[in-house]
């Protein structure tokens, strides 16, 4: 199989378990590998033919934009499924990172791998 990646995508999202903590958005960091077979784009140079990323990164912004998270996990697979349903990826691996958020703390997050059904 064959992998398209986004690396370090940053993001703004209102996330947080406390509601307070979801009055403003903040800024989280997404890795994305998607899984796709690229074998005719290689072939036909059309990206009719393999996954925009461009649009991925747009309708990414677009989604985590209009909606609001308590857990890092849920923000995941949220994204995990929208590119598995909407732009027909074979699986999907993904890593959310909220950067800074814990004194003496570079980030955490979560990292989750979904396979289409």
């Amino acid at each position: 199989m064959d992998t398209i990646f986004i690396s370090e995508l940053k993001v703004k999202t209102k996330l947080g378990v406390p509601a307070w903590e979801r009055m403003v958005a903040q800024t989280v960091i997404l890795d994305i590998e998607i899984g796709y077979d690229l074998a005719k784009a290689g072939k036909s140079d059309a990206i009719a033919d393999t996954i925009d990323y461009g649009e991925v990164v747009a309708r990414i912004h677009d989604t985590l934009r209009e909606h609001s998270f308590q857990l890092v996990e849920a923000l995941a697979e949220h994204v995990c499924q929208l590119i598995l349903k909407e732009f027909g990826a074979l699986n999907v691996k993904i890593k959310v990172a909220k950067p800074a958020i814990l004194s003496g703390l570079k980030a955490l997050g979560v990292m989750l791998e979904r396979p289409t059904k």
